[in-house]
């Protein structure tokens, strides 16, 4: 299995597989707003989300752009596995604060972390196994073992795995695109190549 795309979004910057593609001073919701609109993603469901799911679908946008071969993947056998640390934080906060004049079901439907992966399902029409991790930091070694049996087990055929967590309007994303694809195509799926992804710097 190999890692055959990466995507970073962190510190004003969206980086694919070590390339910076867009570079901004704005911050949290404001600069995923302004990378979908400079990115021409057109998709108008992406106003309504929470800025988990925001961050999650221009990250996996961004990922699976000029993706050979993607489009013929059966929707059963795409999934995805993914974790963070503050679960959905940002929106429950947001819920509590409303709530306390008039709750808002708008804002209650982003109350789960693993909202992000449906929302990105129903754009990309994933329909394998999936999960959601709550963890204190990024676990490579979990993350390999949950992906590298999912695909041993023919559950999935493609996966796109790895950290989104979103407090206090500070974006921490970094997502791969795992196949089974030839030696020569893209990185090993390993632990280290995961964590020496992940801890790369590409800071303003």
């Amino acid at each position: 299995m190999h890692i055959t795309a990466a995507v970073i979004v962190r510190d004003g910057v969206i980086v694919k597989d070590e390339a910076v593609i867009y570079r901004s001073s704005e911050e949290g919701g404001t600069f995923i707003k302004a990378a979908y609109e400079e990115l021409e993603m057109d998709y108008p469901r992406f106003y309504k989300m929470d800025l988990l799911s925001k961050t999650g679908t221009v990250a996996v946008d961004v990922l699976l752009r000029d993706h050979a071969g993607f489009e013929a993947c059966r929707p059963e056998t795409a999934g995805m596995v993914l974790s963070n640390r503050n679960a959905s934080i940002e929106a429950d906060v947001q819920y509590l604060e409303a709530s306390k004049a008039y709750p808002s079901p708008a804002l209650f439907v982003y109350t789960l972390p693993n909202i992000v992966i449906g929302e990105i399902s129903i754009r990309y029409r994933f329909k394998g196994e999936n999960a959601f991790f709550v963890s204190d930091a990024f676990d490579a070694d979990w993350i390999h073992w949950y992906v590298t049996d999912l695909m041993q087990r023919n559950l999935l055929k493609v996966c796109i795995c790895g950290w989104i967590d979103v407090l206090e309007e500070q974006l921490d994303a970094c997502l791969f695109l795992v196949e089974p694809a030839p030696a020569q195509t893209g990185t090993a799926f390993t632990v280290e190549n995961l964590c020496s992804i992940y801890n790369k710097n590409y800071g303003k």
